[in-house]
């Protein structure tokens, strides 16, 4: 029963935090963490065990790092070496160095100085992902830096967590003999992790996936890692780093695809779970306690971080905005901080209260990133965006008389250009996108850039003595604008429009342009007809069929053009075509 209260507790706080902050524009990640805040022991002490909840929750940074591995193929991660070790080994070298002198000059040990320099030059993963991929920019330049040093971050982990023992008043002589073994175990773990992958691992998969059982695969798929993170535990190493490990070796797989689908929903709620723990951890009585003292050391660690990411985001060649969005993105602090001050502390490297007040100091940074971001970019990120240069429209001047003339020229104006031309028939196109312009006319078509809603241009295009006007373009509000102006000053040119929608259709109808074609209608009609024809129909009653459902479709549009601002009565008027659809096919087969 204690397990489903909390549960219901950790799934109510999410479900609120999170709804409130999405609609606000501020993230998930910000509404997890301020919900872990919520139920936790700083405020309502819902739930109390931080850290039984934070060790379960960490499998889902563990499935998130396999996933990310299985995006990795082997040869794309030897590319990737450059940002991994450059990158990252000057991040982490830079940072830590910095950190450290500013702990000595707080007074801490040099032991403690190095430790802390350490494990604040370490940033969030689980956070950082999740903060690019929600605004669409992992994929980006300074979004794959930022991948390449939090990867290595992971791998500098390894060596530091062997030698943090050593650093400790509470080291025994004999850790330092075991140091040389530790290596030796790393290297043979992973040599057997690429051995196991291509000759065990694979086979027993197509085996799994030959019995058609998906709970059985899912159940397999997570078994793989968390059998991979217990592995590497067992050998202390990262589990996150052993997890990432499995998911490169599978990466050339063909099981990749269905791995990281049925995975994907484990990971979504159990990287929400780690999120609310991180914020559980927040100890806000040593806050109130100590509040400029906390106050300084995030802003002062949120400062460094940045300055030494922007720094490495410019010397990549990247843009201001690029070298921002990495210093903000992966500045603050990590997961990994709270397992390195928990053995500093066992070993006596670092006190009590000092590791005490440098978790609060972590957990503030991961709360104040997603926040800083957010607002970086509405408020700032459209400052810095690269000025595009206007492009002057064409000058168009006909000298003979043109009987059509095309507005947007994309995939349904250049059909109609298409034909046009193979039948020696003229026209002017026009199309208000630079860019495409400049693609098609590579492929010998004339077409001109302008926005067809002037009516300078539409009288230099020779609107005015042109016999047909075809309306093709995409953008809605353009379409209704640029039918509006053809109607009040060349009432006299036929227009043959496209419309996208029922609603667009209803617009151009008002506007009184009665020759429309909807985008998708003729196409899906087409296919309906070689769907009835794979049923075994005869042609000519596929014919009739589509024939009569054409007819009595159009019929229905106009029919409902007067309601089309009264929902209630379009749903009727549907709900009695669709009986009387019926009675026609009916009548038809008698």
């Amino acid at each position: 029963m204690g397990f489903l209260h909390d549960a219901v507790i950790f799934l109510v706080a999410a479900v609120i935090a999170v709804s409130l902050f999405k609609r606000t524009g501020l993230g998930s990640v910000l509404g997890y963490l301020v919900a872990g805040v919520a139920i936790g022991p700083s405020a309502f002490r819902f739930v109390s065990d931080v850290e039984s909840v934070m060790k379960f929750s960490e499998l889902g940074v563990v499935l998130l790092l396999f996933i990310i591995g299985l995006e990795l193929q082997p040869s794309r991660l030897w590319q990737m070496r450059g940002h991994v070790f450059g990158l990252g080994g000057l991040q982490v070298g830079v940072t830590t160095g910095l950190l450290a002198l500013a702990s000595l000059a707080m007074g801490l040990t040099p032991v403690a100085a190095l430790v802390t320099g350490f494990a604040l030059s370490l940033s969030s993963t689980a956070l950082a992902v999740q903060v690019l991929a929600e605004k669409n920019q992992l994929t980006s330049q300074h979004g794959r830096v930022a991948f390449g040093i939090l990867l290595f971050q992971d791998l500098a982990a390894i060596p530091f967590l062997a030698l943090l023992p050593l650093l400790g008043t509470h080291a025994a002589p004999a850790q330092e003999q075991s140091v040389g073994l530790g290596l030796l175990k790393v290297l043979a773990t992973f040599g057997t992790m690429v051995v196991a992958s291509r000759f065990v691992l694979r086979p027993v998969l197509k085996q799994v996936a030959a019995l058609h059982s998906q709970e059985l695969f899912t159940a397999f798929a997570l078994l793989v890692v968390a059998g991979t993170a217990v592995l590497m535990e067992t050998i202390g190493l990262s589990a996150t780093l052993g997890a990432f490990s499995a998911g490169v070796l599978l990466a050339d797989s063909e099981y990749r695809h269905e791995l990281e689908a049925d995975i994907e929903p484990f990971k979504g709620l159990l990287l929400g779970l780690f999120f609310m723990a991180v914020g559980m951890s927040v100890n806000l009585s040593l806050l109130a306690a100590k509040p400029a003292q906390v106050v300084s050391l995030v802003v002062g660690l949120l400062l460094v971080k940045s300055a030494v990411l922007f720094f490495i985001g410019k010397r990549r060649g990247g843009t201001t905005l690029g070298a921002l969005r990495l210093a903000i993105s992966t500045s603050q602090g990590g997961e990994f901080a709270f397992v390195v001050f928990g053995l500093a502390t066992s070993t006596a490297a670092l006190t009590t209260q000092m590791s005490e007040l440098l978790v609060l100091v972590v957990g503030l940074s991961l709360a104040v990133t997603p926040v800083a971001f957010t607002l970086f970019e509405k408020l700032l990120a459209p400052r810095l965006m690269p000025k595009k240069e206007e492009k002057a429209f064409d000058v168009l001047v006909q000298d003979g008389e043109i009987p059509v003339v095309i507005a947007g020229f994309g995939r349904v104006g250049q059909v109609v250009g298409r034909v046009l031309t193979a039948r020696h028939i003229p026209f002017v196109a026009l199309d208000a996108s630079s860019e495409h312009v400049d693609f098609v006319r590579r492929f010998g078509n004339k077409v001109f850039y302008g926005d067809a809603s002037r009516l300078e241009l539409l009288e230099a295009a020779g609107t005015a003595k042109a016999r047909l006007f075809v309306l093709a373009i995409d953008d809605v509000e353009k379409s209704v604008e640029v039918a509006r102006t053809l109607q009040k000053h060349f009432p006299h040119v036929t227009i043959v429009a496209r419309a996208r929608n029922r609603q667009h259709a209803y617009e151009l109808l008002a506007l009184g342009v009665t020759h429309l074609m909807r985008e998708t209608f003729s196409s899906s009609l087409e296919m309906t007809g070689d769907v009835l024809s794979l049923l075994g129909m005869p042609s000519s009653e596929v014919a009739r069929t589509l024939a009569t459902f054409r007819s009595h479709d159009e019929q229905l549009l106009m029919d409902s053009f007067q309601h089309r601002d009264d929902v209630s009565t379009l749903q009727e008027r549907a709900k009695q075509a669709r009986a009387d659809l019926e009675k026609l096919f009916e009548a038809d087969a008698q």
